[in-house]
Parts: C-alpha cells; sequence; structure tokens
C-alpha cells in the first residue's frame, strides 16, 4: 500500500500541544491505534481519513478548532463588507470574473479576490470607502474608432510654387 499522507505537520503541531507526562512515543503510538482502530501505530501507515479524523479530534482537544473557526468567521466578515462596497461602487459583484478584474489591478489590491488576506481586506475596504468619498469609480473613455479612408491629392509638379 503506498503512503497516503505524506505531510505530518498538522498532527506533530496539534500533538505538541496535548498535556501529558509520560513516554510521548507511546502516547503518539497509543492515538494513531486509536484512530485506526488498532491496525496500526505507525503515522505512515495512516489512511488520508483516518489522519484526517484524528488532527480534527485533537483540533477539538486543543481547542484550534474554535481558533479556526474565529478566523473563518472574520474573513467572512471582511469580505462581505468590501463586496458590499464593491457593489455601492457599480461593480457587478454577481460576477466573480469582474470582482478578480477589479482586485487584480496594482492600485486596488494586486491579486484575486481568492487570495486577500484578512489583513488586506481591511487595507482594501479602506480604499473602496475613500473611492467613493472622491465620487466613485470613472467611467472608461469609450474609444471613437475612426474609419479607414484615406484621401489621395493628386500634386501637379509642373504648378507654380508659393
Amino acid at each position: 500500500m503506498a503512503q497516503e499522507v505524506t505531510n505530518f505537520a498538522r498532527f506533530y503541531a496539534l500533538f505538541n500541544k496535548l498535556p501529558y507526562d509520560g513516554d510521548r512515543e507511546d502516547f503518539k503510538k497509543s492515538i494513531v491505534q486509536q484512530y485506526t482502530w488498532n491496525r496500526t501505530d505507525s503515522l505512515r501507515e495512516m489512511t488520508s481519513k483516518e489522519y484526517e479524523a484524528c488532527c480534527a479530534a485533537l483540533e477539538k482537544l486543543t481547542g484550534q478548532d474554535e481558533w479556526r473557526q474565529k478566523l473563518r468567521d472574520e474573513l467572512r466578515r471582511r469580505r462581505s463588507a468590501c463586496l458590499k462596497l464593491m457593489q455601492k461602487l457599480g461593480i457587478d459583484t454577481s460576477d466573480w470574473a469582474r470582482i478578480n478584474d477589479f482586485c487584480r489591478n496594482p492600485r486596488i489590491a494586486g491579486k484575486p479576490f481568492s487570495q486577500i488576506t484578512s489583513d488586506e481586506l481591511e487595507e482594501l475596504a479602506v480604499k473602496l470607502r475613500s473611492i467613493g468619498r472622491k465620487g466613485g469609480l470613472k467611467p472608461k473613455k469609450e474609444e471613437v474608432k475612426q474609419s479607414g479612408i484615406a484621401f489621395y491629392i493628386p500634386i501637379d509638379p509642373s504648378a507654380p510654387k508659393c
């Protein structure tokens, strides 16, 4: 069987936060056995589902799930605020392509909306409020297309010069 999980950083970060005075290696093996139904005591032999269930349970034990949820809620709140401000400026917020094009502008955020961090969203909200106070976004000027007509004026070489 090929190894399904190759990065154990999440497990060890959570495992090191657990209080335990005895042998840490035996404690780790007992946790792994519990989530593999005594199939193995090795992290390398865990399936991805078993690893995910184990880490989720460790997050609950250490309080990390509440912390992650708070971060998600904060990110969702800031995204919502920015989308409302964009809507006030006349950007169609039902079209993600337009939102991303707007945010990719280096003067706005320089990256797609989904990649903007929580702190950057706060800065973006400040920029959007400032744009709103200054009169909003300026409409793009329509380029006037000229017809491709060329005029030829014949010049008489024998005509008198002025």
